[in-house]
């Protein structure tokens, strides 16, 4: 069996990991500072108060809510603003913003993902003499999906939240791409009827939240739905010249978890990396920010 991997992005110019602990992160993007919670930064921060008081913009929980929250703001701290990402030919382009739910858009350690969708898809539309036909499912802000495009591959976006799906566009659209598919649907669904369809993809790219909700109010868990969703996608993904790629945030949950639910379902892989997402901070602490399965076939 393969060993867990350790993958973290290579040096970005945009975006640092100043400090983690005491439940929190303090991390810049672009020019702007942010501190917004942390539950896996158990340990304790390495820069004094003072240090974390200069940041730009700061999230404070609601009382009432395990999720909501505010931020609170220092003078010229924008709601919206935009940072870059560049591998090899690839120069993105992403618009960030203070969301309620502590997000800005943007899951940093995802770009250790980009670089590896980015390489396989230019390399496989090389094999296969034409486009890459790539699903990208809780697609989110569109990462995966900028790295896929810029790579040449034909790419559906699917997310159940339409104003998601709009922020992506913009994403899309000031990296200078297009031509995606864009699908809000709920992902089971979605994909059940594909399989119905007879339809077929080169790459699935999977990013599930612990829970979730559709866009007609549809439940989504982790530890339920994950397992049928992964037999649908086996019967989407081209049995030859294809990739799958699947993140998990849920705690808890192990990268050799992800690696059995793929092998059980998809038959077990010659070519495949599983492990831990991180990114270290200044201080060098590792902090892990969830686990990955990806193998090309």
């Amino acid at each position: 069996m393969t060993s867990p991997q350790l993958l973290t992005p290579i040096q970005w110019v945009d975006y640092e990991l100043i400090d983690s602990g005491g439940g929190e992160k303090l991390e810049r993007f672009g020019r702007f500072v942010v501190a917004r919670p942390e539950p896996q930064a158990l340990w304790n921060k390495s820069l004094p108060a003072s240090e974390w008081e200069r940041a730009d913009a700061a999230f404070r929980r609601d009382a009432r809510s395990d999720e909501r929250g505010e931020w609170i703001c220092r003078p010229g701290m924008p709601e919206q603003w935009w940072t870059g990402y560049r591998y090899k030919g690839m120069s993105l382009s992403m618009r960030l913003g203070l969301t309620t739910f502590k997000h800005v858009g943007l899951f940093p350690e995802q770009a250790a993902n980009w670089g590896f969708l980015y390489d396989s898809l230019r390399d496989m539309a090389a094999r296969l003499g034409r486009p890459p036909r790539a699903l990208n499912l809780f697609a989110y802000t569109g990462g995966a999906t900028l790295a896929a495009r810029a790579a040449g591959a034909e790419v559906t976006h699917l997310d159940s939240v339409k104003q998601v799906v709009s922020w992506a566009r913009e994403n899309l659209e000031r990296s200078g791409l297009d031509g995606v598919r864009w699908i809000v649907d709920d992902a089971a669904k979605f994909v059940r009827r594909e399989v119905a369809r007879g339809r077929r993809y080169d790459a699935i790219i999977l990013d599930p939240p612990a829970y979730g909700r559709g866009p007609d109010g549809e439940k989504w868990v982790l530890e339920q739905h994950i397992n049928p969703l992964l037999a649908d996608c086996a019967r989407l993904l081209e049995p030859l010249n294809s990739l799958l790629l699947l993140n998990l945030y849920s705690m808890g949950l192990s990268a050799l978890l992800a690696r059995g639910l793929v092998n059980q379902l998809f038959g077990e892989q010659q070519r495949e990396e599983f492990g831990e997402l991180y990114i270290p901070d200044r201080a060098g602490k590792a902090l892990p920010l969830g686990v990955f399965y990806r193998f090309l076939r």
